[in-house]
């Protein structure tokens, strides 16, 4: 076994590692913020909403479903010429980034939208009893409602990013993806597989433990 260990390259594992996390963390931000702002204009531009638009609605939820639609592998070679536009190259950890964010904040706005929904009408309805203007409910009244549903969302969202990144790593994006398909799969090498893998169920384990902390640490109910 020691034998075995030995002949793994450690620092270009660890560096893997590194470029995973990196493209997690970058992602996750950006997913996080655009989730939010899709998933509030849903739910206020939806029939009944507080800012009710059809129009509005009706062209955000076609984008929503359009991209959360679309399997990931295909999108990103569909963002390619989007990619070289923005980025000048479509090799390396960076530039998997648009093709992640725009996969994933699609699917974190309808988590965000589902949230929303689920706050009790019975309390934004005594808010504009109350005199508060639409914004006023939107950032004291929904938002903080929703934290645990937001919360658990950006939880669920963060993994399938993990998952994200590692098929992007198959076409060069670099991580764990990479190092497990290119030196792995390829050269039939299962150890190398095996503990590309292992790492990404303990990032995976480790986003899970600190979702739900802070999930019960935002839940006053």
């Amino acid at each position: 076994m020691s034998e075995w260990l030995q002949a793994v390259d450690w620092p270009g594992m660890w560096l893997a590692t590194g470029q995973t996390l990196y493209m997690t963390i970058i992602s996750g931000v950006f997913t996080l913020i655009l989730g939010i702002l899709l998933g509030l204009l849903l739910y206020l531009t939806a029939k009944g909403g507080l800012f009710e638009n059809q129009v509005i609605y009706g062209l955000i939820a076609s984008f929503v479903n359009t991209f959360r639609s679309i399997p990931f592998i295909i999108l990103i070679i569909l963002l390619i010429p989007f990619t070289m536009l923005l980025l000048g190259t479509m090799i390396g950890a960076t530039a998997a980034l648009p093709a992640i964010i725009i996969g994933s904040a699609p699917f974190y706005g309808r988590l965000v939208e589902i949230g929303l929904r689920e706050v009790d009408k019975g309390v934004i309805e005594a808010a504009q009893a109350m005199g508060a203007t639409r914004w006023q409910i939107v950032l004291k009244v929904l938002l903080p409602e929703a934290m645990p549903a937001l919360s658990s969302g950006m939880t669920v969202t963060f993994i399938a990013l993990i998952g994200n990144t590692a098929m992007a790593g198959v076409i060069g994006a670099g991580g764990l993806g990479t190092i497990a398909y290119n030196e792995g799969f390829q050269t039939n090498n299962n150890l190398i597989t095996f503990i590309a893998t292992l790492i990404i169920l303990v990032i995976v384990f480790l986003i899970q433990y600190i979702g739900d902390r802070i999930t019960r640490r935002v839940d006053k109910r």
